[in-house]
């Protein structure tokens, strides 16, 4: 068999994922955003996951189809086992497969443990935690007849350090580690890899709501002195994706500095 010239070898960055379908669950906004638009620059087929917003998840549907790449909107609530499974039937129902899980679906409701009410915490455990096990459990059966998969699941340093009014978002950011880690020993003999993304800080709608004062003093206690760009946690997904074929199990903190 002939040997590839280097030009016919390299493959451009923004199409090594031409082929390949991926599902980003709660992509209407932020780094859900950010990262269907980095993995559609690369190439592959996306599956934008909304629940209630889909004026947003049209704008990033469109925006993707008009940089010439391939989206459709399943809207669906991931917290819900029934709803969750019926996206994954949906998307492989209209793409025939998902490569690529990314599970980043996540709310808040951050109260202290004294205030905290049993609808805070299960309204965060069922988006944040339990989304995660319904769509991975469903897209598992397609990722292992093709022995192929990628999941990446959204974390949060809050998940590793914890964070004071975040009982609710360190327990199901510090499950998702652990989860991850479960699925990268059970998956490895498929080709299936999971990884996790811990971000820090990050201009998102959510540290939009944080009083300015406040947030000057976050800001200050991170040593790059400054919140994450979404699109700086989406390229690190694409990097676990598109080169990451022998890392599995792992977590990329990608967060300043504010935890080491």
């Amino acid at each position: 068999m002939a040997t590839a010239t280097l030009s016919e070898a390299i493959v451009p960055v923004s199409k090594l994922l031409a082929g390949k379908v991926a599902l980003v669950t709660g992509a209407s906004r932020g780094i859900g955003r950010a990262i269907a638009l980095e993995l559609a620059n690369r190439g592959a087929t996306v599956a934008v996951n909304c629940h209630l917003n889909l004026v947003r998840a049209d704008e990033v549907r469109n925006g993707i189809v008009e940089a010439g790449g391939k989206s459709e909107v399943f809207q669906g609530d991931v917290s819900q086992s029934v709803s969750a499974r019926r996206l994954i039937e949906d998307v492989i129902g209209s793409y025939e497969k998902i490569d690529i899980l990314v599970n980043n679906a996540g709310i808040t409701r951050d109260r202290s443990i004294r205030k905290m009410t049993d609808d805070d915490w299960n309204e965060v455990i069922e988006t944040n935690l339990n989304s995660a096990f319904y769509c991975t459990s469903a897209v598992l059966p397609s990722m292992i007849e093709q022995n192929f998969g990628r999941i990446v699941n959204i974390s949060s340093f809050v998940g590793q350090a914890g964070n004071f009014g975040q009982a609710n978002y360190a327990a199901s950011k510090g499950g998702l580690i652990a989860f991850t880690k479960v699925l990268a020993l059970e998956l490895a003999k498929y080709n299936i890899t999971a990884n996790v993304i811990a971000p820090g800080f990050t201009a998102t709608e959510m540290t939009e709501r944080i009083p300015f004062d406040r947030l000057e003093q976050i800001k200050e206690k991170i040593p790059l002195h400054r919140l994450a760009l979404p699109e700086e946690i989406a390229k690190s997904v694409a990097f676990l994706i598109c080169d990451g074929d022998y890392i599995t199990g792992q977590q990329i903190n990608i967060n300043g500095g504010v935890y080491m």
